[in-house]
């Protein structure tokens, strides 16, 4: 996630560069066909383009509002988790008279918080942040699951015992919920818990069941590929066709026009060519950059922020002052 102000525009163009470099090659190649070869049947009609350029632009903003609404969707259940969060480690801290076995609980929780950031952040062959401009971006911020593996975290909160058995599992997220649930029936059975509390502290761990469907569905659904797939085509298809319109409308300026630039107007095709397809281009590239918001983009959801700061809210529950720092934007971007 960004946590600045905004993107600076020198940011911006590096990440799109290399369409702006094809888009130029793009704009000379009629260019040179019809001024110097002077090729004029390759000209198209202006209005072919205007109406291939408006579908386009449907079609853009339809994939980048959904694109934006499923990165919403994801921060809103993260937001949930973080109150069902803290929610749950007031009931663990003061319906549970055995001190252990309340920081049990809440360490296990933070266990699950860790196992369902690493499984978030597990690639898709769907996602993005594999793409080159994404890579040479994500130098500049840190993805925590990336620097950290996963045995070395999850060794802060659970035993080792625990964790071998665990990491025999194909959805450990899962098996720490039925492991807190295990313990809420020990904790009955042995009076610990009266039938009430037990009640009420399952509640939350269903409330974390369904938050973690909910992030899982997201992870693992993608934008729909074939309304991915046509607005690729669709923007291609725009870009390579804009020149060749272009043509003739800037031929014609040559009648109206004094100076050095008589003649030669039609060479202006080529900057705004690039200008406008480089606008579809980057709405495409930025949309692109929404539709996985857990995959270890810049414009993720922060998830391992989120875990931090729960993490700190349920240690200061117990009373603890020793807690982990919280993290903080690196160039601009946080995780």
């Amino acid at each position: 996630m960004h946590a600045g102000k905004s993107y600076h525009i020198g940011e911006f163009i590096i990440w799109t560069r290399r369409n702006i470099f094809w888009l130029t090659l793009l704009g000379i190649f009629p260019v040179v066909l019809f001024e110097i070869f002077q090729i004029y049947w390759i000209a198209i009609p202006w209005t072919v383009v205007a109406l291939l350029g408006t579908a386009t632009a449907f079609i853009v903003g339809f994939k980048n509002t959904q694109a934006y609404n499923r990165t919403w969707e994801a921060r809103q259940i993260w937001g949930s988790i973080v109150n069902s969060s803290r929610s749950w480690g007031a009931m663990s801290k003061n319906m549970v008279s055995d001190d252990a076995r309340s920081k049990e609980l809440i360490y296990r929780h933070f266990a699950w918080l860790t196992a369902l950031r690493y499984q978030m952040r597990d690639s898709r062959i769907w996602e993005a942040a594999s793409k080159s401009y994404n890579k040479e971006y994500s130098k500049y911020f840190h993805v925590p699951e990336k620097e950290s593996d996963f045995e070395t975290e999850m060794i802060k909160y659970i035993s080792r015992e625990e964790l071998d058995v665990l990491l025999k599992t194909k959805n450990r997220a899962t098996q720490l919920l039925a492991k807190q649930s295990k313990l809420l029936k020990e904790l009955l059975d042995s009076d610990q818990l009266n039938t009430f509390q037990h009640i009420e502290m399952q509640k939350v761990l269903n409330e974390l069941f369904e938050h973690q469907g909910k992030s899982e569905r997201i992870k693992n659904f993608p934008y729909p590929r074939q309304f991915a797939t046509i607005n690729m085509f669709f923007i291609r298809l725009f870009c390579f066709l804009l020149p060749f319109g272009m043509l003739f409308e800037f031929a014609k300026l040559n009648e109206h026009v004094d100076g050095f630039m008589k003649g030669y107007m039609v060479w202006l095709v080529v900057p705004f060519s690039v200008l406008i397809s480089w606008v579809f281009t980057s709405l495409e590239q930025v949309g692109e950059s929404a539709e996985n918001p857990f995959e270890g983009g810049a414009n993720d959801v922060p998830i391992s922020q989120i875990s931090r700061t729960i993490e700190i809210d349920l240690r200061e529950m117990l009373g603890e002052t020793d807690l982990p720092p919280a993290l903080t934007p690196v160039n601009n971007i946080v995780l």
